[in-house]
C-alpha cells in the first residue's frame, strides 16, 4: 500500500504541474491551491479505489487517481479570466434606465 500511495502522490503532482504548465492563465488561484487540489484528490481517489478493488488491480487504482485528480483540478480552471479573452455574456450591459421603458398612449 505504501508504494501505491507514493504512486498516487506522484500522479497528483504530475497532474497539478501539467495543468499549471499547459494552461497557466486558466488557474489564477495560485500554484499551491492547484497542486494541492491535484495531490489531495489523487490520494483520496486512489485510496478509495484501492480499498474498493481490494488491492487486486493497482493499475486501475492509479488510473482512477489520475482521472479523479484531473477532473477535480479542472474545477479550478477559469478560462473566462484568461489573458486576452473577453467574458461571454448572454446579454448586453444595461444602459441607465433602459429597463424602465414605458409606453405612453
Amino acid at each position: 500500500m505504501l508504494v501505491e500511495t507514493l504512486a498516487f502522490a506522484l500522479v497528483g503532482l504530475i497532474v497539478g504541474a501539467g495543468a499549471l504548465m499547459s494552461l497557466p492563465a486558466y488557474f489564477p488561484s495560485g500554484r499551491a491551491l492547484t497542486t494541492g487540489t491535484a495531490l489531495v484528490s489523487a490520494l483520496l481517489a486512489g485510496v478509495i479505489a484501492h480499498f474498493t478493488l481490494d488491492g487486486r488491480f493497482p493499475a486501475a487504482s492509479i488510473a482512477t487517481a489520475a482521472i479523479a485528480s484531473a477532473l477535480l483540478t479542472s474545477v479550478l480552471a477559469r478560462p473566462d479570466l484568461a489573458a486576452g479573452r473577453q467574458p461571454a455574456h448572454r446579454h448586453h450591459p444595461h444602459r441607465a434606465g433602459a429597463h424602465r421603458r414605458h409606453r405612453h398612449a
